[in-house]
């Protein structure tokens, strides 16, 4: 398939507040700081054009800049990480967004590719996200692990922190093959962000403190593609323990 090169900006909203784990887009992982090994597993993409950290912190700002990275400040008060990188698209050409989480660590850098493919392919697609089903070592009743279930066509019905499906008679021990696990990465067309920041906080975003939900709640189907690629999360310092083996 072929495809303008230009077409894809990846921005990776950083902030250094976090509730459970402050600074931890600073934190090393393999002598570098985490942030650095998703913009730079960014940049091997072949759709992408442009990577930019965007954050509202000198300490960020001054991470990116000492491994030659961009970055751009957006200081205003943002509510969620696809807001911020909203607010940052003013003087980028690309049609094609992706937010790529900061602590959403790719274990292989085709993990960007399998979200920015299937998207291109589809003209009709307005947002996008990736999903992986769960593995023995996954944690379904986490609330940080995040839940999809999803229609026939693969878009998204509802993301949860709660595990869903719940499954009533499930035989003893098969509750890992149910579900499909969420990962940090969103892709939009460009108008479509734009529009989604325009939108309130919905209900269910507010509830379960999930930005994609507003999406859904208020009418922006969200497509969500299988990965097979492997990711580590890190939402506290035990998650960092366990990217470091």
């Amino acid at each position: 398939m072929l495809f303008n090169r230009s077409s894809v900006a990846v921005l990776i909203p950083a902030r250094y507040e976090s509730t459970r784990f402050p600074g931890k887009v600073l934190v090393s992982i393999d002598d570098k700081p985490m942030i650095q090994h998703i913009y730079e597993a960014a940049r091997q993409s072949p759709y992408v054009s442009t990577v930019r950290v965007v954050t509202d912190d000198a300490r960020i700002e001054t991470a990116v800049r000492n491994f030659d990275g961009a970055v751009s400040v957006v200081d205003r008060p943002c509510r969620t990480g696809s807001d911020r990188v909203a607010a940052a698209i003013q003087d980028l050409d690309e049609e094609i967004v992706v937010n790529w989480q900061a602590d959403e660590i790719p274990r292989d850098p085709g993990l960007l590719d399998d979200l920015i493919r299937p998207f291109l392919a589809d003209p009709s697609a307005q947002m996008g996200t990736l999903m992986r089903k769960a593995q023995p070592s996954d944690n379904p009743s986490d609330p940080s692990v995040v839940k999809v279930v999803t229609d026939r066509r693969s878009r998204a019905l509802y993301f949860s922190r709660a595990p869903i499906p719940y499954v009533r008679d499930r035989p003893t021990g098969s509750q890992r093959g149910d579900y499909w696990l969420h990962l940090g990465l969103y892709i939009f067309r460009r108008e479509t962000l734009l529009r989604f920041a325009e939108l309130p906080t919905g209900t269910w975003e507010a509830a379960e403190q999930l930005e994609q939900l507003r999406a859904l709640e208020f009418g922006i189907p969200v497509h969500v593609w299988e990965t097979h690629v492997q990711s580590v999360r890190i939402d506290t310092p035990d998650d960092l323990i366990h990217a470091n083996r």
